[in-house]
């Protein structure tokens, strides 16, 4: 027990910390300004003729590297009984490796503090944004393109002489991906270890990173997952977590206090969907994607909606390579992830959706409330929007309690971007729960964050803003 609150209580020193003894928050924004201003990075969109080192197979179509390895742009059919649409064919990432996301922590003046990274990614819509101190695909890190080696790499790859926080497989996005995985960790070294600050890293405390996440399109898509992953976080003490509006002291979240649904329950619930809804995905080659056609520049939906696959030639600087050229999906307008926020007995509860994507490796995951492409239902009748969509959008500004636009993974995806919204309601807002949807308290999520295929990548970076509310 003194372990665990030891490490509960360095954690929200660290969320509390704004300014440190190793990093000025104002200094941090200036050095950030000073790489972004410095960054020479330059992307390209190309034909697909110009990609080098890709080509479409010539029986499948398949768009593939010549070595076999990063991922490959192939088809899937889609089969899901009871869905708003019950058939479908697209084109879909199939990226088998697992790579690794890793945050390095370590202890100064007894305050936890976290190495990130300034990182190019081609997808970036700035250029640079806040990563991982390891962010890295396993042909990458086995370095099948050549380059240098992956900065850090070894405290991730041999974990025995330090203390490892979190190490748990998540997903990404099940739309866009085929079961893709990666290991998401937290790995802590000595305070009296001494760790080479090379160019491009700084060390942060949660408070500096908390405050960041309020920037738009700062924070990426992976350092959100890692530190969703904290195994203590710092909503779990009955002092830190935000009041609801409502006057009135607010209570704990921790484990037995007046959650809606017990923990038995949750997992009853998760397991009754996996088992009873019928998802069925079948991988095919490209050139089967009916209703998709391909052009010079783009792979697309006759429909003009949903997203495109295209190519870009990078040049990058502070990268194990200096450039290349690659696909990459190019989303159709900016997404929606919100959770709506109420409170029970003084704890808080956000609802979530079992949601069904045909790249899930175990048919459904834990979703935001709200989880879209608004641009996607323009052309349906009335009423056919996704449940919950106007009462995040529209909500009055004093009940929304984080409202941020952030990108998804910019080494796939090419400006691809959500807005993040928490909006507190109140429980009789929501009198009975749909059927793919519960109230459960943050903690339940917590937990479930620890275990593989659960909590979905939107969700987890609304777990990293609800931390960021903690104090």
């Amino acid at each position: 027990m003194g372990v665990v609150s030891t490490l509960q209580e360095r954690l929200v020193r660290s969320a509390a910390t704004v300014d440190s003894s190793v990093t000025l928050l104002a200094d941090f924004q200036r050095w950030f300004r000073e790489r972004l201003d410095a960054d020479e990075s330059r992307v390209e969109i190309i034909p697909f003729t110009a990609m080098r080192g890709w080509d479409f197979a010539p029986d499948t179509h398949n768009l593939v590297h010549e070595t076999g390895r990063f991922f490959t742009v192939e088809g899937i059919r889609v089969r899901m009984p009871g869905a708003p649409v019950e058939e479908w064919r697209q084109p879909i990432l199939h990226q088998p490796e697992i790579g690794i996301l890793g945050i390095l922590v370590k202890d100064f003046d007894g305050v936890p503090h976290f190495l990130m990274q300034a990182k190019m990614e081609p997808g970036n819509h700035g250029g640079l944004q806040l990563s991982p101190t390891v962010q890295a695909t396993r042909s990458n890190y086995t370095r099948v393109h050549k380059g240098r080696a992956v900065p850090y790499l070894e405290y991730f790859q041999r974990t025995e002489r330090h203390r490892v926080l979190a190490d748990v497989r998540q997903s990404e996005q099940g739309s866009w991906f085929f079961r893709k995985r990666n290991r998401n960790m937290l790995v802590e070294v000595a305070e009296d270890e001494d760790i080479e600050v090379r160019d491009g890293f700084r060390w942060l405390t949660l408070g500096q990173l908390h405050h960041l996440l309020a920037v738009e399109d700062l924070v990426n898509m992976d350092a959100r997952s890692v530190l969703a992953c904290l195994p203590h976080s710092p909503l779990d003490p009955a002092d830190t977590f935000p009041a609801p509006l409502a006057a009135g002291p607010h209570g704990t979240v921790g484990p037995g206090r007046h959650a809606l649904h017990g923990d038995a329950d949750i997992l009853s619930w998760i397991t009754g969907l996996r088992t009873e809804r019928e998802v069925f995905t079948e991988r095919i080659p490209l050139r089967e994607a009916d209703g998709w056609h391909r052009t010079a520049h783009r792979i697309s939906h006759e429909s003009g909606r949903f997203f495109s696959v295209m190519a870009v030639d990078v040049t990058a600087g502070g990268r194990e390579v200096g450039g290349w050229t690659q696909p990459m999906i190019e989303p159709h307008g900016p997404g929606v992830a919100a959770f709506l926020l109420a409170y029970a007995d003084k704890v808080p509860h956000v609802l979530v959706q079992a949601r069904a994507e045909p790249g899930y490796t175990d048919v459904v995951e834990l979703a935001p409330t709200v989880q879209c492409t608004p641009r996607n239902y323009t052309h349906l009748p009335a009423g056919a929007t996704p449940p919950f969509l106007e009462d995040v959008v529209e909500a009055p500004a004093d009940r929304v309690r984080f409202d941020t636009v952030l990108s998804e993974e910019g080494g796939r995806f090419f400006h691809a971007f959500n807005r993040y919204l928490v909006v507190e309601t109140e429980l009789s807002a929501v009198p009975e729960e749909p059927p793919h949807y519960r109230w459960m308290a943050v903690r339940q999520l917590l937990d479930l964050i620890r275990h593989s295929h659960y909590v979905n990548v939107e969700a987890r970076t609304l777990i990293a803003c609800l931390h960021s509310l903690a104090v």
